[in-house]
């Protein structure tokens, strides 16, 4: 079943998520796609040694600004002490992870909820190998990132297995881990 053809539980919640809300948010999208395009943006600085902070604030969508008076979120990455660093932050990699985890359960509650499938629980883990060779310029031959990654999830439901499969590929960060996103680096120096 495709996303367009969703059908909306009757209930006014399900699963946590307000699929009346939904609804209506799917339906405006339909009869204006310029409300369903999104900017996430951030900014970044380098603290000393491998810690860098990320400061996540205002983004763009549904055609107007949001959280422009919000001090927004603030994260910062390191890396343990094996990769030379105090391990006083998650890695980079790690961050990778969370994002990945974190949006394929959200993605599955959501359009689980929007065709009315109850989810009483989902457990994950998620692992991913790297070999540092590529990172470190010794091998054209090692990728510089994850060369695979694992998710393993349990999902309580009475849905079919097939179903909550489909759910999880409708995930902005499955699809964009799993299929690459062009990525525009533009560097300056000062």
């Amino acid at each position: 079943m495709s996303a367009a053809k969703e059908t909306f539980a009757a209930a006014a919640t399900v699963n946590g998520i307000n699929v009346t809300a939904l609804g209506e948010t799917i339906a405006a999208i339909k009869t204006n796609p310029e409300l369903g395009k999104f900017n996430f943006r951030a900014t970044n600085h380098w603290l000393g040694a491998e810690k860098t902070r990320t400061t996540i604030r205002d983004f763009t969508g549904a055609l107007q600004e949001h959280r422009t008076d919000s001090k927004g979120f603030t994260v910062d990455t390191g890396e343990p002490p094996v990769l030379l660093g105090i391990d006083h932050a998650p890695n980079a990699g790690e961050w990778l992870l969370h994002a990945l985890i974190g949006c394929v359960t959200g993605t599955i509650i959501y359009h689980a909820a929007a065709r009315n499938i109850v989810i009483d629980a989902i457990d994950s883990k998620i692992d991913g190998d790297v070999d540092l060779r590529g990172f470190l310029g010794l091998s054209d031959q090692v990728r510089k990132g994850y060369t695979v990654i694992r998710v393993r999830m349990r999902v309580k439901t009475s849905a079919a297995l097939a179903v909550i499969r489909e759910l999880a590929t409708f995930s902005p960060m499955l699809d964009v881990v799993s299929r690459s996103v062009p990525v525009s680096l533009d560097i300056e120096t000062c």
